[in-house]
């Protein structure tokens, strides 16, 4: 605990170096940017299946999330230096309530009092092309971080980006290790085996290297097609591909096509085998977006991705992906911003997916079906203005896995600190 205290206060003291530093380099530091970001988060997980061994999770936390940016040392090829601090600290918690993943446990069940970690990345910037070795945040199809709780999850690393071609984007990259979001540590990575999934481990439960390798490109202003490729060494395989459409159908209407394919396969230490597709199509007409999606799996196990992330599935919601071996789902969903009815800030979503056909033990089929609701509204203007205020629902049922009912309410808000 005290080491990431000393960490965290490090990274405010590098803070207070960069802004008293001299202008040697002036855009080094008359470029650099530090946020932090308050984040309130309540959450209750009631499980209602028959012989749960655990009534409900419930907790209640605080997060700080600092984030500090310079700019780059002047040159051809440009300098500089990011840093990451991440607190948590319990506001309400217990062994029997614990689990929600808003905090960090032990091995009893006993949530900590505060936890957190901190990490620095080095960048490096030449043209359109940008370095980055240290803590890393990737959002891209083959491995993206989890921000879904109070602190995000983050992984240790290098990436290379480049956007020297109009519209396309090329990343390449290597990581070695993660962070959990309700851990303090970084630890090698492993695959996703939860539910019925079916993936199955050899004698390396865990890697130290995930290989990254893809690109995006606008092929015109309402096409876009990505394709990535993605390995856990000694676990899995993964190549995703995705083609985004957007056609304008007049004035405030468009109607979105988006269609993934991926394709996993072991790496010589597990049994990885699936294809994934889905499509998603969406009709928006001024405030309102109509979506309905069609998800399917197919292969020997379920969808494979590194544990503690996010993926790529069309299904992923609040709870569950319906990542499931050989599972068939289907989603709708309704979306709309009250901005056309004249007030800005507030938002709703609604969608039901229910999926099916999974493969479970014995031969029997599995099936199970997920509610969710959000409602947000950002403060627009005066001394509150861009807090952010989400309530989050969600029913979940199964027959066999949990039946869960939850809540989740969150509170952010962003403070620049120059």
């Amino acid at each position: 605990m005290q080491d990431h205290r000393k960490t965290t206060r490090s990274l405010l003291c590098l803070g207070v170096a960069l802004g008293t530093a001299g202008t040697a380099n002036a855009a080094f530091l008359d470029d650099s940017k530090a946020t932090v970001e308050l984040r309130n988060f309540y959450m209750n997980r009631d499980f209602r299946q028959s012989g749960a061994p655990q009534s409900k999770a419930d907790e209640w936390a605080q997060g700080f999330i600092l984030k500090m940016e310079s700019g780059y040392t002047e040159g051809p090829v440009g300098f500089g230096l990011d840093a990451l601090g991440l607190l948590g600290v319990k506001l309400d918690s217990s062994p029997d309530r614990s689990g929600t993943g808003v905090l960090q446990r032990d091995s009893s069940g006993q949530p900590s009092d505060d936890y957190g970690t901190a990490g620095l990345t080095a960048k490096a910037k030449m043209s359109n092309t940008t370095l980055h070795v240290g803590t890393l945040q990737p959002i891209i199809p083959v491995v993206m971080r989890n921000d879904s709780r109070l602190l995000p999850s983050i992984y240790r690393g290098a990436w290379l980006q480049s956007k020297e071609v109009d519209g396309l984007t090329l990343d390449v990259g290597m990581l070695d290790r993660t962070s959990y979001r309700d851990s303090s540590n970084y630890e090698e990575m492993t695959v996703f085996t939860a539910g019925a999934r079916n993936i199955v481990l050899g004698s390396a439960k865990t890697s130290d290297e995930f290989m990254f390798a893809g690109g995006k490109y606008q092929f015109m202003p309402e096409l876009t097609g990505s394709y990535y490729y993605g390995g856990l060494d000694g676990i899995y395989k993964q190549h995703n591909t995705q083609l985004v459409h957007i056609m304008a159908l007049g004035e405030n209407q468009s109607f979105k096509t988006d269609l993934r394919y991926v394709r996993s396969t072991d790496d010589g230490g597990s049994n990885v085998d699936n294809n994934a597709f889905g499509a998603l199509f969406t009709y928006k007409l001024g405030g309102h977006a109509f979506t309905g999606g069609y998800q399917t799996l197919s292969g020997d196990t379920g969808f494979a991705y590194i544990s503690g992330g996010d993926n790529m599935l069309i299904n992923l919601l609040q709870i569950n992906d319906f990542g499931n071996e050989d599972e068939k789902s289907w989603q709708v969903r309704y979306d709309y911003d009250f901005a056309a009815a004249g007030i800005p800030g507030l938002s709703l979503m609604t969608r039901y997916v229910s999926g099916d056909n999974v493969n479970l033990a014995g031969g029997a089929e599995g099936e199970e079906w997920e509610r969710d609701t959000d409602i947000a509204y950002v403060v627009q203007s005066g001394p509150l203005k861009n807090l952010g205020m989400k309530v989050r629902n969600a029913t979940v049922r199964s027959n066999f896995g949990s039946d869960i009912n939850e809540t989740r309410v969150i509170l952010s808000y962003t403070l620049a600190l120059w």
